[in-house]
């Protein structure tokens, strides 16, 4: 294997994604990769039984969406020397990373990990989810609570 040839990095709007981007950033340098960075905008239940709802559900879901790109666009900016494409997409954090993965054709997955322990362990987590059915490599950036 020669090495990577395309990192997908998934990010939350979180400022501690800083960290798991600048990784991606390294590792596509060092291997010449091309770089995609993903935010998945989970999808909010709408309640069918009160039809008010959903015009107001979907205003809120398409801030959330130009929010996330204004988020990503920010993030593209502060990497030099390097072309990043970014993307946002809505639904399960979980399903759009791998399902964007495969799509891409992505060979490594770069997500940040949080070091929680007890229930919020046992519940699971999207990092946890995607080593274990990630089409590719998968490499998790610690992030400190």
């Amino acid at each position: 294997m020669s090495g990577y040839q395309h990192i997908l990095c998934a990010v939350d709007l979180s400022a501690e994604n800083v960290a798991v981007f600048s990784r991606a950033v390294e590792l596509a340098n060092y291997y010449h990769a091309r770089l995609s960075l993903l935010h998945v905008v989970e999808y909010i239940p709408v309640d069918l039984a009160n039809e008010l709802i959903l015009p107001q559900q979907q205003e809120i879901v398409q801030q959330l969406v130009v929010q996330a790109e204004k988020t990503l666009t920010n993030l593209v900016g502060q990497s030099t020397g390097i072309q990043v494409e970014s993307v946002v997409v809505q639904g399960s954090v979980k399903s759009g990373i791998i399902e964007h993965a495969k799509n891409v054709e992505a060979d490594l997955i770069v997500l940040g990990r949080h070091g929680r322990q007890g229930l919020s362990r046992l519940l699971g987590s999207v990092a946890n989810a995607v080593l274990h059915h990630a089409p590719c490599d998968v490499l998790t950036v610690r992030i400190v609570d």
